[in-house]
């Protein structure tokens, strides 16, 4: 992609890493992890070992100590892979789950879990959303007791990623009968009572482990409480804009890539005498829709950028939520209209990323939500 004006070669030689990671060990072999309908572990683990799984976190534990401006170039170019299922897998474990341990976690902890989900040896997941609660957190209904020197839990989680995989999940629960009065757990796989109840077959994001998770009296020390007590919604709404800006970049990622094979597309496609290109139409189509992808880069960008200055981020990144998932489903229906009949074929990618793109105006926050956040803060 283009450099942006907050560059540092730093970020170019992220870039080019990660490209030639997703040239090398992604696309020629991803087709079969959305058969398999997960991504490989010894793939994951090459990332962590390639330093790509601690770039927020602590250089005791094996991270990298960057900023938010690092993190979000991480996100966009692992977006540059016309696989969802892949990218949404590693920003789970990266931007969505993980960094509740990074903020919360304890000293001993970090100590514990913090080294394995750095090198990729422990993936992790976040199990907030319910059947009944989704962007509503403070609707959730699973519990969590105390009970001696344990913490009980009970309830059902749904449309967890990387739920059928994990190893380490964050799960949220309450502890009191005020609204927000939410705590965060750590939850081992293997422990007895927490069990996938099962894995959800998808629209998209196919390569992406997706699951309704079941708490059975799950018994766990109190010492997995991650942060404080009945403080976990907070918890919750701040890794927020962590998430959506993950999001945001990949929406971005997804639309730039099927502006380039759209392009292609057109320049060699011939329809009544001429290509498709020279179609006036459709070049000033796909010019225009180039250019809000630009502006929509940009305006990711900025709002990472002010991360990095602790502003006050929440109803810029509501709107780019907003902005971003709406704007990449009208992007790539585009070009998968100018891709006639073959874009709507599986196996091609301009097919896949229509799939992977409707979530995007959907998961993290939908459209709607997003913008009545911002809206409460004028």
């Amino acid at each position: 992609m283009t450099p942006t004006i907050y560059d540092t070669p730093e970020h170019t030689q992220l870039r080019d890493q990660i490209a030639r990671f997703i040239a090398r060990e992604v696309e020629p072999h991803a087709q079969a992890w959305e058969a398999a309908g997960c991504v490989p572990r010894e793939v994951l683990h090459k990332m962590g070992a390639a330093g790509l799984f601690g770039l927020m976190y602590e250089t005791e534990y094996g991270g990298a100590e960057a900023d938010a401006m690092t993190n979000l170039v991480y996100a966009e170019a692992l977006s540059q892979s016309t696989f969802g299922g892949f990218i949404i897998t590693a920003l789970v474990h990266t931007d969505m789950a993980s960094p509740h341990l990074h903020h919360a976690g304890s000293p001993e902890q970090k100590a514990r879990y913090m080294p394995g989900v750095i090198a990729g040896d422990t993936i992790t997941a976040v199990a907030i959303t319910e059947p009944g609660a989704g962007s509503d957190v403070a609707g959730l209904r699973s519990t969590a007791k105390r009970e001696g020197d344990e913490w009980v839990l009970n309830g059902t989680k749904l449309f967890i990623t990387n739920g059928v995989h994990a190893n380490l999940y964050f799960v949220a629960a309450r502890t009191g009968t005020a609204r927000h009065d939410v705590s965060i757990f750590i939850v081992e796989k293997g422990t007895p009572g927490f069990s996938v109840g099962r894995a959800l077959s998808k629209t998209g994001w196919l390569s992406s482990d997706t699951a309704e998770l079941v708490l059975d009296n799950v018994r766990i020390p109190l010492g997995n409480l991650l942060g404080e007590e009945g403080k976990g919604f907070y918890s919750i709404m701040k890794n927020f804009q962590t998430e959506r800006i993950a999001l945001g970049a990949m929406a971005v990622g997804h639309a730039t890539q099927a502006l380039a094979l759209t392009l292609d597309f057109v320049r060699q496609r011939k329809a009544f005498g001429a290509t498709l290109w020279d179609k006036q139409t459709i070049r000033q189509r796909i010019a225009m829709l180039d250019a809000k992808t630009r502006a929509m880069r940009q305006y990711l960008y900025h709002c990472a950028w002010q991360v990095t200055q602790k502003m006050d981020v929440v109803q810029d990144v509501s709107m780019l939520k907003a902005l971003t998932g709406e704007l990449v489903n009208e992007v790539v229906q585009t070009c998968q209209q100018f891709h006639g009949g073959m874009g709507y074929m599986q196996g091609m990618a301009i097919e896949r990323l229509w799939r992977d793109a409707r979530i995007l105006a959907i998961g993290g926050g939908a459209t709607e939500v997003m913008l009545d956040e911002a809206a409460k803060r004028y």
